[in-house]
C-alpha cells in the first residue's frame, strides 16, 4: 500500500542480535575521564535521536560535524565533563555518514573533557579494527552484536559459534571478553540501535493493524503479500528465513532489490512491496 512515511514493524520475538551502539576504546587510553565522556554520548542517544541524526545528514543534507554539534548543544554533551589527563586522541569513522556523526559527537565530549581530538574516516571494520588494536586509533563507535561477532570470527575462525544475543547484556559480555584478548574496551552501549528492521507504510500499518511483527505474520501471511529485501534475504537467518522460523511468516512472493536501500524504500512507499527489509536508524524513518 503505498505512502510516503514508513513505520518500522517491532520485533516482539526478537529475531535481531542486539546492535547497540557504543565506544570501542584502546585499551591504553582508556582512562576514566575519557570513557565517562564517550559514555555522556550514549546516555543521550536512543534510537529515534539517531535517526533524526541521520536525517539530519541524508535528507536534510547537514554534514555531520555539523549535525553532531547541532545535538550536542541541545542535549549540553559538552557541559559537566570532568578534564582527563589530555593528549590527542584520533577517532576513526567508518566508511558511512552515521559512524562519522557518532565520531563527530566523540570528538565534542573529548575535546569538552580536554583532549585533542581529530577525527579520521578509516573506511570498513577490516581496516579500521586493526589500527584500533595498534593504537593507530584510539576510539572508534560501533555496533554490540556485530563488533562481538567480528572478533569471535578473527580469533576463533569464520564457523566459530555466534556470542551475541538478542539479550544486551550477554552481547556485551562477550563483546567485553573478546576485546579484552584483543587490546580493546568497551564504553556504556547505548538505547541507539542499527540493525536489520522491517518496515511497512503507515498507511498498510493503519488499514491491517500491525504494529509488530508478530501481527504482520498473524493478519497478512498469505498470496497477496511481497516482501523486499537484497537477493540473499530469503536464506538468511535475520531475514526472511529468520521471519519464518520466528515468526512463521509466509510472503506470497519475494521482490529482490537491495539491502536496506532505495529500491527497497521506493517499492514501499509505491505501493509495489508489502513488507521491506530497512535499517532501524534509517533517517527515511523520522517523523516529520
Amino acid at each position: 500500500m503505498a505512502g510516503d512515511q514508513l513505520v518500522v514493524l517491532t520485533d516482539d520475538k526478537k529475531l535481531q542480535n542486539s546492535d547497540n551502539i557504543l565506544p570501542a576504546i584502546n585499551a591504553k587510553v582508556a582512562k576514566p575521564q575519557l570513557v565517562a565522556a564517550l559514555d555522556k554520548v550514549s546516555a543521550a542517544l536512543d534510537t529515534p535521536k539517531l535517526i533524526g541524526l541521520n536525517k539530519a545528514v541524508v535528507v536534510d543534507r547537514k554534514t555531520s560535524k555539523v549535525a553532531a554539534e547541532e545535538f550536542a548543544a541541545a542535549n549540553n554533551l559538552a557541559q559537566g565533563l570532568e578534564k582527563g589527563p589530555g593528549g590527542t586522541i584520533v577517532v576513526g569513522a567508518g566508511n558511512f555518514s552515521e559512524s562519522e556523526t557518532l565520531a563527530e559527537l566523540y570528538r565534542i565530549t573529548l575535546t569538552a573533557a580536554g583532549y585533542q581530538v581529530k577525527v579520521q574516516q578509516i573506511g570498513n571494520r577490516e581496516l579500521y579494527e586493526p589500527a584500533l588494536e595498534k593504537g593507530e586509533i584510539q576510539v572508534v563507535p560501533e555496533y554490540a552484536a556485530t563488533m562481538a561477532e567480528f572478533l569471535n570470527t578473527k580469533a576463533n575462525g569464520k564457523d566459530a559459534p555466534a556470542v551475541s544475543s538478542p539479550e544486551l547484556e550477554k552481547t556485551v559480555a562477550a563483546l567485553k571478553a573478546g576485546g579484552e584478548k584483543a587490546g580493546l574496551a568497551f564504553g556504556a552501549p547505548s538505547a541507539a540501535q542499527d540493525q536489520n528492521a522491517f518496515a511497512v507504510t503507515k498507511a498498510f500499518a493503519d488499514k491491517y493493524g500491525v504494529t509488530t511483527l508478530s501481527d504482520l505474520a498473524a493478519k497478512c501471511s498469505g498470496s497477496a503479500t511481497v516482501l523486499a529485501g537484497p537477493p540473499e534475504c530469503p536464506q538468511r537467518p535475520m531475514c526472511q528465513a529468520g521471519l519464518v522460523k520466528v515468526y512463521d511468516f509466509k510472503a506470497g512472493s519475494f521482490s529482490s532489490l537491495d539491502a536496506a536501500g532505495p529500491q527497497t524504500k521506493n517499492a514501499l512507499t509505491t505501493g509495489n512491496a508489502s513488507v521491506g527489509l530497512v535499517l532501524s536508524s534509517d533517517g527515511a524513518l523520522a517523523v516529520g
